[in-house]
């Protein structure tokens, strides 16, 4: 597995990391998971050179940090780095246009569900704590700068970061303009390329780390959905690849599809494209089974041609936030 810096943290984790959504299962997320599979699909994970775990306290309402919490104690002597995100108070992903800070993060909450994270973890600090959620506006508030300041000054937190909504890659310069993010956790894939306008250069000069979610587009970009795929109605991809967006991503795939080397497959040409960027630390595939872990960490290492990186790059497809975007 290669090494890549945390951005200023001081510390390096393996490329490919583990997205812990799908594994952790709970209301309003991916279905399928299997508790019983994701000890093992984790174990192997840590085997074959995985370092960097992205976790939440909503993926299954702490299930997922506990799963997280229990593989750091199979593995006791691994190198793991480990991160997880407050919740917004009022569960609204992304925030609401009339939220406040308060609403979302105030500072009792924040505390609260550190602490919370703590336990479930097993740790007595979290190497990088994440917002859930972000808006740019309320950047200039003293109270997330204190609760941030007070977190790392007490030692409960190594490093702190933001994870900024869909396609909205720069709703968070103001927040960097503090001095206070060392981590910033963005979609980046084949379709989604915006990161690479304004947030990775500054990424890069500030030393800023970039965790790159969503690599294959929510699924779509592992090939399998058709123009007659449909979700469980509690499964939030019900709504994502709905009447609006799923016709059009699966002619977009389809076009894809002819670029991608023989030999290879599509996972692996879009998880490729998400680590070919210096500003990106680490890129979360979701693995829940083991081989998921074993075809996204072989990708671990290898490089994109100039010529199919420029390609890839034709298939860039920008788009703005909407109700279905969640």
């Amino acid at each position: 597995m290669r090494q890549r810096a945390m951005g200023r943290l001081g510390w390096t984790v393996g490329e490919v990391g583990y997205g812990m959504w799908g594994i952790g299962g709970g209301p309003g997320g991916f279905t399928g998971w299997d508790y019983d599979t994701a000890p093992t699909a984790l174990d192997l994970a840590v085997e074959l050179g995985c370092t960097f775990f992205d976790t939440a306290w909503v993926y299954g309402r702490g299930k997922s940090e506990s799963l997280l919490g229990e593989l750091r104690r199979r593995h006791a002597g691994a190198e793991m780095r480990l991160a997880t995100k407050v919740p917004p108070r009022n569960r609204e992903w992304p925030p609401r246009p009339h939220d406040t800070l308060e609403d979302v993060f105030p500072v009792d909450h924040v505390l609260e569900f550190t602490r919370r994270s703590l336990d479930n973890l097993g740790v007595d600090k979290i190497d990088l704590l994440q917002f859930h959620v972000w808006e740019d506006r309320w950047a200039a508030e003293p109270g997330w700068q204190r609760v941030v300041t007070r977190l790392k000054d007490e030692g409960l937190i190594d490093g702190f970061g933001m994870s900024v909504n869909r396609w909205e890659p720069t709703n968070c310069f103001a927040a960097l303009d503090t001095g206070l993010v060392d981590a910033v956790q963005v979609i980046y894939n084949v379709f989604d390329q915006a990161p690479e306008d304004e947030l990775f250069p500054r990424a890069l000069d500030e030393d800023i780390a970039i965790i790159a979610r969503v690599p294959f587009d929510e699924g779509s970009l592992t090939g399998t959905l058709t123009a007659d795929t449909t979700f469980p109605p509690e499964d939030w991809r019900a709504v994502y690849f709905g009447p609006e967006n799923l016709p059009p991503t699966v002619e977009r795939v389809e076009e894809l599809r002819e670029l991608v080397p023989p030999g290879t497959t599509l996972p692996e040409l879009a998880l490729r494209f998400a680590l070919h960027h210096p500003a990106v630390s680490a890129v979360i595939p979701g693995m829940r089974r083991p081989e998921h872990v074993r075809s996204n960490l072989r990708v671990a290492g290898s490089e994109l041609g100039p010529d199919l990186l420029d390609a890839l790059r034709a298939h860039r497809w920008d788009r703005t936030p909407t109700h279905w975007s969640m």
